[in-house]
């Protein structure tokens, strides 16, 4: 896989090598597409953001795109690929005025 099977704010299925080399399944919102990279975060499970290498990649199983109003929203800062370069996950606390917190 590379950079252009990807677009950023789609939701996809994926099938990722674990480290034993098994195929397992994913389902990602990708945020940002990098030529080495992409960061996405698990709509599945731990909801944690990743950097997922496109290596690990074995196949798109689905794709869909998120309409404007069910987009998921990180700051510009947080996404930067010079803040990924010694990380591979990071948990996001999202918050907001209009919630109460």
């Amino acid at each position: 896989m590379d950079k252009t099977a990807f677009k950023p704010d789609t939701r996809y299925t994926l099938a990722l090598r674990d480290a034993g080399g098994k195929a397992r399944p994913a389902n990602v919102y990708v945020y940002r597409v990098y030529d080495k990279f992409l960061i996405a975060r698990a709509t599945s499970g731990d909801g944690l953001v990743r950097k997922i290498g496109y290596d690990e990649v074995e196949k798109i199983v689905a794709e869909h795109a998120v309409a404007p109003e069910e987009r998921y929203f990180l700051p510009a800062a947080v996404l930067d690929e010079k803040n990924w370069r010694d990380r591979t996950e990071m948990q996001v606390y999202a918050s907001s005025p209009a919630r109460g917190k």
